[in-house]
């Protein structure tokens, strides 16, 4: 007979531990931080999905009560994901240093799962994949959320059956306008105007606090994939998954669009 059930057998604990193996010899007291730090990333942005394909599903079937609930998780998992950066800094350049060339060519610039995020979100720069390591089944992953419509259509899919005109970017943000000008008319849309504009909000912050941490620990150096380190890193904070959300801001309390 297989043994009972148990909070260990469950969540498979004693494989969890054992997938921490540092590589500096003598082992670097801090490298098991790093670790860690970075395999817990994986496992929110494994959550982030499954909570961003519940949203779209719900989206899809017009249930904007349940959007919000899945949204509202997605922002406090984005919370913690920032919060994390905390605990990394903790860990002071020098110390990074001791073990840090024994991570070369790895780097969390080949982040499949922050990847698929972004494709899914909206942010299709086709031109990380030269960079990414994967197999047949990440590959086809990536070429899914590329291939599918992004959240952002979904959420122009909904406009559209609601009524509101969708096809450019300038009938767009003045939907939106109508929407957060006409609240009380449309409530619900207005409430998951501003859960998408969070979501995108809560990236930009943890973009940018992850820039800071880096040009902390390692300042102007190159990355250890290769990359320009903290400058490319820079470079992404001009990234935005809703630009027309962020564009109707600067049209609130005036006429239509124009």
């Amino acid at each position: 007979m297989s043994e009972p059930l148990s909070y260990g057998s469950y969540l498979r604990v004693k494989d969890l531990i054992s997938l921490q193996q540092p590589l500096s010899q003598p082992e670097h007291h801090d490298e098991m931080l790093f670790i860690i730090i970075h395999q817990v990333y994986e496992l929110w942005f494994k959550q982030v999905l499954h909570e961003l394909e519940a949203a779209i599903a719900a989206m899809d079937r017009d249930d904007l009560l349940k959007v919000s609930k899945y949204f509202r998780r997605i922002a406090t998992i984005q919370r913690l994901l920032e919060q994390q950066i905390d605990v990394l800094e903790t860990m002071s350049p020098q110390e990074f240093n001791q073990f840090r060339d024994n991570l070369n060519p790895a780097s969390g610039f080949q982040s499949i799962q922050f990847r698929e995020v972004e494709f899914l979100a909206g942010v299709r720069r086709t031109e990380t994949l030269q960079y990414l390591q994967f197999d047949d089944e990440q590959r086809a992953r990536l070429e899914r959320r590329l291939n599918e419509p992004s959240l952002y259509d979904h959420v122009k899919a909904l406009l559209a059956r609601r009524g509101f005109a969708v096809a450019t970017p300038e009938e767009l943000v003045e939907s939106m306008r109508t929407i957060y000008t006409h609240e009380s008319e449309h409530y619900a849309l207005h409430l998951l105007l501003e859960d998408l504009i969070e979501f995108d909000e809560r990236f930009l912050l943890w973009r940018g606090r992850h820039v800071r941490m880096v040009e902390r620990m390692i300042g102007r150096r190159t990355g250890t994939g290769g990359s320009s380190g903290a400058e490319y890193l820079a470079k992404t904070l001009s990234y935005r998954f809703f630009p027309e959300l962020w564009e109707v801001r600067s049209h609130l309390g005036q006429g239509s669009y124009a």
